[in-house]
């Protein structure tokens, strides 16, 4: 009996054994994942120019900080301050990925031969938050168009918003050849309002609201972009290179579903906009703005015709240069909604 049970025994455990070499040998065969599969796949960088001076809401730092661009499996790089002339030669030399500025830049660029393509709609004027204000002193006598004639008006620089939004207003109450009407003085952003506090100039071009220059004391608006153009005046659209939207055209695409995404939070929460930039931009929270964004990101098309009819008469573009040479609603998955 006694053999018997060790025969059993030894029976028993060889029985696990296979059974266990069996189940592990099993295990050891299944397939394993390519590395491709192990990792999650890597966002796309896109390169953009890193914001300076904000005085009104980062889409780029607020869509990275909620995550808006995360979620379409972006990744921005800053790749440091440009001035707003060189954006286009920067994403055409392929220095930045993307552009932002301005309508009138990108007309200008492509006019000039820029291989670049506005996309995804940025800024848009409302009337108490207008992409420019015009300003004098409190007690200044300068009440109205006529007034600016022969005066020094400060800007930051020459083109563009800056430059022909004062022309534009003064066509429009009906004085001829107004670009010699009066007198340009640039100088940084910041030195603008101190130099007319002193008198150096006139009055100032500044990319701030009306409730912001009542905030500052003794100074008060004499005009808008919105005075002179309604809602239209103010786009400040983003692009990419050409090349770059043919080659990478769904990065194109969720690029620019991450953009509208933005703008409508910061439309819904504009103080908090404001907030998360003024930390992200360290910058003092009295100095930014509140913004409002093109709903969905969507390009309008009279946002981009009265630039051009602007640019053309006043000499600052030749030949016959089309709205769709200059944008498109394609890549926009929301672009049906606004006709």
């Amino acid at each position: 009996m006694k053999g018997k049970n060790n025969v059993k025994h030894i029976t028993i455990v060889t029985v696990l054994v296979i059974f266990l070499m069996f189940v592990f040998g099993c295990a050891n065969n299944k397939p394993t994942k390519a590395v491709g599969e192990i990792q999650e796949k890597q966002p796309d960088v896109i390169r953009v120019a890193t914001p300076v001076e904000t005085t009104s809401p980062s889409i780029y730092y607020i869509g990275e900080k909620l995550g808006f661009f995360a979620e379409e499996g972006i990744k921005l790089e800053y790749a440091g301050v440009v001035p707003s002339t060189q954006l286009v030669a920067s994403v055409v030399a392929g220095k930045l990925d993307v552009g932002g500025a301005h309508v009138n830049r990108t007309i200008a660029g492509i006019s000039a031969g820029a291989k670049i393509k506005a996309v995804a709609a940025a800024s848009e004027t409302t009337l108490e938050m207008p992409h420019m204000v015009f300003v004098t002193l409190d007690n200044s006598p300068i009440k109205n168009a006529q007034d600016m004639v022969g005066k020094k008006v400060g800007l930051r620089t020459v083109g563009g918003c800056n430059e022909y939004t004062p022309y534009a207003y003064l066509k429009k109450a009906g004085i001829t050849d107004p670009k010699n009407k009066i007198q340009i003085i640039t100088m940084p952003d910041s030195q603008l309002e101190q130099a007319l506090r002193q008198g150096d100039i006139d009055i100032a071009g500044l990319h701030q609201t009306p409730d912001f220059i009542a905030e500052r004391k003794g100074m008060k608006v004499l005009f808008t972009d919105y005075d002179v153009w309604g809602t239209i005046g103010g786009g400040t659209p983003l692009y990419f290179s050409t090349k770059f939207i043919a080659e990478k055209p769904d990065v194109v695409k969720r690029f620019t579903k991450a953009v509208g995404k933005t703008n409508n939070w910061i439309n819904a929460n504009p103080q908090q906009a404001v907030e998360i930039t003024a930390k992200q931009a360290n910058r003092d929270i009295a100095l930014v703005k509140r913004g409002y964004q093109a709903p969905d990101g969507v390009i309008k098309e009279e946002t981009v015709t009265v630039w051009i009819d602007l640019l053309k008469e006043f000499g600052e573009i030749k030949g016959d240069i089309k709205s769709n040479q200059i944008y498109t609603n394609e890549f926009n998955p929301n672009a049906g909604k606004l006709k």
